[in-house]
């Protein structure tokens, strides 16, 4: 099941969502100083193409420093990318064949806004079951 609804949020959602997190690694890596924000966002990017049977869950050892850098991502990128987010969950709750999609949307806004300090596990994996789910 995960597969088939992997293969319809590429279609409908994923790929354009992705691209939207490469545009912002491009950009930051352009910036130089900002480049732990490109790699974040080509992570989240990878997850934006096939989020289904992954989670992303808080990295215990994260400090003030991943802190800081959230508040300057959502400065800088995470808005944009949670109202693409929002507006896009939206979009898929219209259909009942789409509302898995869109909730799987809505479970991507807190990344979308909070990168840093984060990581993305199999859902099943033992990592995710013994941490806080994101």
């Amino acid at each position: 099941m995960k597969f088939i609804l992997n293969l319809i949020w590429l279609a409908l959602a994923g790929l354009w969502l992705a691209i939207g997190y490469m545009l912002a690694g491009v950009l930051a890596f352009a910036l130089i100083i900002t480049i732990p924000f490109g790699v974040a966002a080509f992570r989240i990017a990878r997850h934006a193409l096939w989020p289904f049977g992954r989670t992303a869950v808080r990295k215990p050892n994260a400090g003030a420093a991943s802190a800081i850098g959230n508040v300057i991502w959502i400065l800088l990128f995470g808005w944009w990318l949670a109202v693409g987010h929002l507006a896009t969950g939206v979009a898929m709750c219209l259909t009942i064949i789409g509302v898995p999609l869109g909730l799987a949307n809505f479970k991507l806004i807190p990344l979308a806004l909070f990168p840093l300090g984060t990581e993305i596990v199999p859902s099943d994996s033992q990592a995710a079951l013994e941490r806080i789910r994101f």
